[in-house]
């Protein structure tokens, strides 16, 4: 008995577009055998070909991998109106018009998935809104922009500047010609946005979600964390805190044993704490063309197979932006008797302490670079302001967040 057809309409056709159908080419008979449907493209839209009424009619499901949300917002609530499952791997559409979409798909019964919009093909998405949809999630963070980990692992491992690690990043085809996204954190940003509704069921936008680039990371930044047993990773974060929630994008040094620390590279890895599963730690490629188009057709698949799954209504939960944290330290200042013993005064009145301290001469000048024991992050941040102002200090502080957990 010949299987029948499960009718796809592609939206985009760039480089994941393009694989996605020759994946769905390559993998429609085992597809087939496992679910009893044929998937098929039924039509594709781009700029200059193809129009959506007509594919819309002739499918049942919309994939759309065109990007942004003009007019991919559209499309999406057309095609859900009309009774049709959506997947898309587009982060902006879905961190900007999440409760939007969910509420068009529960409205129409049918399925919305998005599992390639964060980390690629690690199925980040999946795990939390399914495997662990009866644990209580108390924190989600990990790595979620293949780009700024590639840059960070290059300086770490050949002591290269930021400007000289993002030019090879570009020159491989790990960053685009402008990284603006992925290098301030906004991209990153999108995704934890993503994860954080999911895990925590409430409304968060991406407008909500402060994010610290890697801009300003530097060569030397890495060489003194090394010393101190720490390496840098851009972290997204999503955590309950006091009643809360708090979502936040930055640098981190993570010591040896955070189950972060060892992802190189571009891949991505996410981390999920509950009290009832402890830590699970996902991590695989996080960008590419087959990678994505994988993880769109796993979707399809997904959505092929009733009932349809959508994440249930948000209930709000107040934001929290100042939290606790320990801290790296970077300070350049004149190299003459006293000073680390005022640096250290005034973090004391802000109760804040040193738990490690690397200190070295520079001619004239010195540079100290330690780690604060945990403290709130407000009264840290004052602190710096009033070290940036003693006349010994040669140049504005640098201050890095640190994880402290280990897992073992």
């Amino acid at each position: 008995m010949t299987p029948e057809p499960f009718r796809v309409g592609l939206l985009g056709h760039g480089t994941v577009g393009a694989a996605f159908e020759e994946l769905v080419s390559q993998r429609a008979d085992a597809v087939a055998a496992e679910v009893g449907q044929r998937p098929e493209i039924a039509g594709v839209l781009t700029r200059s070909q193809g129009d959506f009424d007509d594919i819309l009619e002739r499918s049942d499901l919309i994939v759309e991998l065109m990007g942004g949300t003009d007019p991919a917002l559209d499309y999406a609530l057309r095609a859900m109106e009309a009774g049709r499952h959506f997947v898309t791997a587009n982060k902006q559409l879905v961190s900007r018009h999440g409760e939007e979409l969910f509420q068009a798909a529960g409205k129409a019964g049918v399925q919305l998935r998005f599992e390639a919009a964060v980390a690629g093909v690690v199925p980040a998405i999946r795990v939390i809104s399914e495997t662990l949809a009866a644990a209580h999630i108390e924190r989600v963070h990990g790595i979620v922009n293949g780009t700024t980990n590639y840059i960070l692992t290059a300086m770490e491992r050949t002591g290269a500047s930021y400007e000289d690690a993002l030019r090879e990043a570009q020159e491989l085809g790990f960053a685009e010609a402008d990284p603006t996204e992925d290098v301030t954190g906004k991209d990153a940003a999108a995704k934890m946005t993503i994860l954080a509704r999911l895990a925590f069921g409430a409304p968060v936008h991406i407008d909500d979600v402060p994010a610290e680039g890697i801009e300003n990371i530097t060569a030397e930044d890495i060489s003194y964390a090394r010393e101190l047993g720490l390496s840098l990773k851009l972290i997204g974060s999503a955590e309950r805190v006091d009643g809360g929630l708090s979502v936040q994008v930055y640098p981190a040094f993570l010591y040896a044993g955070h189950p972060l620390a060892a992802v190189h590279g571009s891949f991505n890895a996410v981390t999920i704490e509950s009290p009832a599963i402890t830590e699970i730690t996902l991590s695989g490629p996080g960008a590419g063309g087959s990678q994505t188009a994988s993880a769109v057709l796993g979707d399809v698949v997904s959505a092929m197979i009733p009932p349809p799954f959508n994440p249930p209504p948000a209930e709000p939960m107040p934001l929290v932006t100042d939290r606790e944290s320990a801290f790296y330290l970077h300070v350049e200042v004149a190299d003459r008797p006293g000073v680390l013993a005022q640096v250290a005064e005034i973090l004391g009145l802000q109760g804040a302490s040193i738990e490690s301290v690397v200190q070295k001469g520079l001619g004239e000048d010195a540079r100290l670079a330690m780690v604060m024991h945990p403290l709130l992050e407000s009264r840290f941040r004052a602190a710096v302001e009033l070290i940036g102002r003693l006349d010994f200090v040669r140049s504005p502080p640098r201050v890095i967040r640190v994880i402290g957990e280990v897992f073992e």
